[in-house]
């Protein structure tokens, strides 16, 4: 899945005689409706991989260090998976100093000997920063699908677009930008001003 695009699902369909993953936490999937495989994480050497997402969906270098909007998709992977994925937020810094991201003479040619820093932040406790969300978006996903006999993979116009759950992607966006504030300001930075999370003020200014 494109987790940049909020509604991507990838190449994935899922039918009536092969459980959801995504809802039930049945490790298997189907390709075409018919076929049914056992997901990767389904093998016990696999039970302990992670998935390194950049929520910003893109390279962003600014001087004072503030990070881009985040995507929804990163809400989606929060709200939608079961069970619920354990979060390490993450702050790395200075690959800027590598290869800018103008790439403009002498930009494009890689500096050597540059320091770049990878800080983690303690593992969030899930049920308490996102609990009442993802109760929240149950709620509306077990309804919505079920009254348009979907399955529980499907979205609805509504769970696309509807206000409660454009807010609900909106604040668990948010809940995870505040994580990984947490660690930018483990590395000594002062606090963003609050309007660089908001996708409006970047429509604004550009």
């Amino acid at each position: 899945p494109d987790i940049s695009d909020p509604f991507s699902t990838g190449h994935l369909t899922y039918s009536t005689n092969s459980v959801d993953p995504f809802f039930t936490g049945h490790l298997t999937y189907s390709t075409n409706g018919v076929d049914t495989f056992p997901a990767p994480s389904a093998y016990a050497n696999r039970k302990h991989s992670w998935v390194h997402i950049f929520p910003e969906g893109k390279v962003h270098q600014k001087e004072d260090k503030t990070m881009r909007y985040f995507k929804w998709g990163v809400a989606r992977l929060i709200l939608e998976s079961e069970p619920c994925p354990d979060v390490v937020p993450m702050w790395i810094e200075g690959p800027d100093q590598i290869m800018h991201e103008a790439r403009e003479w002498p930009r494009f040619v890689p500096r050597p000997l540059r320091n770049v820093s990878v800080t983690f932040g303690e593992k969030v406790d899930m049920d308490e920063i996102f609990g009442d969300l993802r109760a929240r978006w149950r709620g509306l996903n077990r309804a919505e699908p079920a009254a348009h006999g979907l399955e529980l993979s499907e979205l609805t116009d509504a769970m696309k677009y509807g206000p409660e759950a454009v807010a609900l992607r909106k604040e668990c966006t948010m809940r995870v930008r505040g994580e990984i504030l947490k660690v930018r300001r483990k590395r000594g930075l002062p606090d963003e001003d609050p309007k660089a999370g908001l996708v409006d003020t970047w429509r604004v200014e550009g």
